[in-house]
C-alpha cells in the first residue's frame, strides 16, 4: 500500500482523494499543516510538481499533489492553469463562473465547448516521481445550475449527460467521471499492477 500525504493541509480534500482510491492501494492523508507554496509552473503537469517537491522537502515522506482547472476553447489564455484566478483575486467563485458566462454571452454551442484537465503528482522520492492526467470534454451553459458543486461546476455541461445538466447537479456522478477521478483511477491501476511499496 502507498501512504501519502497530501500537498494540502485541507482535510476536506484529503477526504475527497480517500473516497478517489482503494485504501488497499493508496492512502491519503492531509499534511499536518499548509505549506505556502508559489505555483510558478506554465503547466499543469510543473505546478503539480513544485508543489509535491515542496512538501516532500518538508516532510520527507511519500506525497500525492494536484493541479487543475478549466480550459475553454474561445478562451485560449484566460482560464487554464489561471483557472482560480480568472477575474482576479477579489472574485468568488460564483463571480467567476458568472463572468465566464457573461464572457461567452450570445455565442453558439460550438464556441462553448471546454475541459477539465486534472494532473496528479506522486512523488515518493527524488528519483521516483509519477504523473497521472485526467480530462472530462463538455460545455459551457448560458446559466448557473445545481447546488452540489464548486468552482465552475455550475456552469459546466458535461459531454454526454444531455443538454441542461451540469457537473453541480450530479455530485454522484461528478465522484466517478470527473477529470480528479479520472487522474485517480490511471494512477491506482499503475500502482496495483505494478504493486510498488513506499518505504
Amino acid at each position: 500500500m502507498l501512504d501519502l500525504i497530501l500537498a494540502s493541509g485541507n482535510q476536506h480534500k484529503a477526504s475527497e482523494f480517500s473516497l478517489l482510491f482503494d485504501k488497499s492501494i493508496i492512502l491519503v492523508k492531509a499534511a499536518d499543516k499548509k505549506i505556502e507554496v508559489e505555483e510558478s509552473g506554465e503547466s499543469y503537469t510543473e505546478n503539480a510538481f513544485i508543489k509535491a517537491e515542496a512538501y516532500y522537502n518538508e516532510y520527507k515522506l511519500p506525497v500525492i499533489s494536484d493541479d487543475s482547472g478549466l480550459t475553454v476553447d474561445a478562451l485560449p489564455d484566460e482560464l487554464g492553469i489561471f483557472s482560480a484566478r480568472f477575474g482576479g483575486p477579489s472574485l468568488t467563485d460564483q463571480d467567476r463562473a458568472k463572468l465566464l458566462l457573461a464572457k461567452l454571452a450570445g455565442r453558439p454551442k460550438s464556441e462553448r465547448t471546454a475541459f477539465f484537465t486534472c494532473m496528479i503528482c506522486i512523488y515518493l522520492s527524488p528519483e521516483q516521481v509519477y504523473f497521472f492526467e485526467g480530462r472530462l470534454d463538455g460545455y459551457i451553459g448560458t446559466e448557473l445550475k445545481g447546488e452540489a458543486g464548486f468552482g465552475y461546476d455550475p456552469v459546466f455541461l458535461p459531454k454526454g449527460r444531455g443538454e441542461s445538466v451540469t457537473l453541480a447537479m450530479i455530485p454522484e456522478w461528478k465522484m466517478i467521471n470527473s477529470h480528479r477521478a479520472l487522474a485517480c483511477h490511471g494512477a491506482q491501476k499503475f500502482f496495483r499492477e505494478s504493486n510498488c511499496q513506499t518505504v
